[in-house]
């Protein structure tokens, strides 16, 4: 791996990955303005830290550990939004189908999102964007067979969530 990044090549990959961080950052911010903000951050930190990139991983891998973290201080600073019971709207109703598979897709994504980010994140990483757990590991300051572990019992929970709800819906 290149284990330089010089200050000249930085727009380009800024460009070349800004994309995937702010995809990191929407997944633990729910609000995309702040995800994006949040990213910037991250973008500015990995500039003025750029001598400390080792190559030990890509750059992307490198921006988005720094993003993660960023989002993370981001969450711990943020005092609780409160809105409007006028703001909400109303859920459209779900259609009952027939198959029975499209309503378990539903209770999964419902379930999924009652997870805490993090654990949303991780998800993503490794369904979404297949990426290997030695690189999520990195991102998120941990060992792959922990993670490995903990996708074990988020899977777990996520089906003990889903039958919970179709036991109510009998």
């Amino acid at each position: 791996m290149n284990t330089k990044v010089s200050k000249e090549e930085f727009p380009r990959l800024v460009r070349q990955h800004a994309a995937a961080v702010i995809n990191l950052t929407a997944r633990l911010l729910p609000d995309r303005r702040e995800a994006e903000e949040v990213a910037q951050d991250a973008f500015v930190k990995a500039f003025l830290q750029l001598g400390s990139f080792r190559g030990d991983s890509s750059f992307l891998t490198w921006v988005q550990r720094i993003a993660y973290h960023e989002a993370l201080d981001h969450l711990r600073r943020r005092q609780p939004h409160l809105i409007e019971l006028s703001e909400l709207q109303a859920v459209p109703e779900v259609e009952d189908f027939s198959t029975g598979r499209e309503e378990r897709i539903l209770l999964l994504e419902e379930a999924v999102g009652q997870l805490p980010a993090d654990d949303q994140l991780l998800l993503h990483l490794f369904y979404y964007e297949e990426r290997p757990l030695r690189e999520i590991a990195y991102v998120m300051e941990s060992e792959p067979n922990t993670l490995s572990q903990r996708l074990h019992r988020i899977r777990k929970r996520l089906m003990a969530m889903i039958k919970l709800k179709e036991d109510e819906q009998k």
